[in-house]
């Protein structure tokens, strides 16, 4: 018989900053309903702080605090350690410290996992224990859950992201408020949506840590971030934003991944998606995530991408299934990459990354050209004779650039679907005519039809 009095999960936690003391908060006040679901408690017995004093103020009297990580990986009585610490260092060390000491490991860390998963989850595997990461990709939306376990039945097409919500903060005040980059990103650090040093964000690198996490468990192949696309919104200028308005789009920062004809298409760039889905008015620091899936279709997940709280809820769940699993047969786990291993190895698809000059998808190109004529003729014949089609063409008056009597225009071009190798010959021959005046501006395009 199944008993009924199961003693509580202890639960060790390494760092209690922001997401730290949110999980605790959250069991904290959700304990009655959290142990109901579970089938059993789950208590935050030892917290590992550099900062002692820290923890303790967030903890209470309850709960014992040490400086040492390594001491609460040591503790026989702890069953789960959370790693809350970040990046690549230290945090890989303890997260494999606690798996070879048989403790199941929950993380937030979606860098950690990006670059070494596969060590990590192969040592989880070889111990029966389980690495839970809900946490890591898009904060409280359960889209690790969703592609693991809800769309299970399906053969997954393409993943869409908004993953990163400091850029779409950013983006999304570029195009309310008319403002530059570099005003947006300063406003966004004022009000605490980024970081003093913002590089992982505004580079594009956190998204592509995500969506290589979701591309690993969508389409059952190795966490592989060196082999991403990664590129950030910095060279966004804000008349790009207002041209794409203009054109029906909105500007995001996507992460993709998607199914293609000659492999796995993993990349993060700023793509103009139409107005009119509903990803396109994701607004402010919101995440969101489409996934296409044969049977179901289309799926949207949209809510808090980081914060206290909502990362908490995502730690929590995590907890809440090692809880209902603690005692199962390991090999009736749900796998940490959704496909069932017979080593990690063997389980692994061994489908290639397509390189970014094999992907195809459609452009978005700003031109600053002198204003005389056979400038476009030109342009157009350089596409023309690389067998790429034109979509739409705007082009601004002289005194949207400079002024009356400006002797400058902006060309804008919408062209179909190329291969990137093609666009990029295209753009290295309009960028050599003497009627170019400055570096041209190439976004790429998703429709997410």
């Amino acid at each position: 018989m199944k008993p009924t009095n199961l003693s509580p999960i202890r639960v060790g936690l390494l760092g209690i900053g922001t997401v730290g003391s949110g999980t605790f908060n959250v069991l904290q006040r959700n304990q009655e309903e959290i142990r109901r679901r579970a089938g059993r408690g789950i208590e935050i017995t030892m917290v590992a702080d550099l900062d002692v004093a820290r923890a303790k103020a967030a903890v209470g009297s309850g709960v014992q605090v040490v400086d040492d990580a390594r001491k609460v990986i040591a503790n026989p009585d702890i069953d789960i350690v959370v790693e809350l610490i970040g990046g690549y260092g230290i945090a890989r060390q303890l997260v494999l410290e606690a798996i070879e000491a048989g403790k199941h490991v929950v993380t937030a860390n979606k860098a950690l996992l990006a670059v070494h998963g596969t060590e990590i989850f192969a040592a989880a595997h070889r111990k029966g224990v389980m690495v839970a990461f809900e946490a890591a990709v898009a904060g409280g939306i359960p889209i690790i859950k969703a592609l693991r376990e809800g769309l299970t039945a399906n053969s997954i097409q393409w993943i869409a992201g908004i993953i990163n919500g400091t850029t779409n903060f950013i983006l999304s005040e570029m195009r309310d408020k008319g403002l530059d980059f570099d005003v947006a990103l300063k406003e966004a650090q004022r009000l605490g949506y980024a970081e003093a040093d913002p590089t992982f964000d505004i580079e594009g690198v956190d998204a592509g840590h995500k969506v290589t996490l979701m591309s690993a468990i969508a389409f059952g192949i190795p966490v592989q971030f060196d082999k991403a696309y990664v590129e950030g919104i910095t060279q966004l200028a804000a008349q790009d934003i207002r041209y794409a308005e203009q054109l029906g789009y909105r500007i995001k920062l996507l992460g993709i991944t998607k199914r293609a004809a000659n492999g796995i298409e993993l990349r993060v760039h700023p793509s103009l998606v139409p107005a009119k889905r509903l990803i396109a008015n994701v607004e402010g620091a919101m995440n969101a995530v489409v996934v296409q899936g044969d049977a179901v279709g289309t799926t949207l997940y949209y809510g808090k991408g980081a914060g206290s709280e909502p990362t908490a809820s995502a730690v929590i769940a995590d907890l809440v299934d090692i809880a209902r699993l603690h005692t199962a047969d390991p090999e009736h786990r749900v796998p940490y990459l959704a496909f069932q291993p017979d080593t990690m190895t063997q389980a692994m698809s061994d489908l290639p990354i397509v390189p970014m000059s094999e992907v195809v998808t459609s452009y978005y190109l700003r031109l600053k050209v002198a204003d005389e004529t056979g400038v476009l003729a030109k342009v157009t014949g350089i596409l023309a004779s690389l067998g790429i089609s034109i979509d739409a063409v705007l082009q601004r008056e002289a005194d949207d650039v400079g002024g009356e009597g400006s002797t400058q225009t902006d060309l804008i071009i919408l062209t179909h679907d190329c291969v990137e190798a093609k666009m990029n010959e295209a753009l290295a021959q309009m960028q050599a005519l003497p009627t170019v005046l400055a570096p041209i501006t190439r976004i790429r395009k998703e429709e997410l039809a």
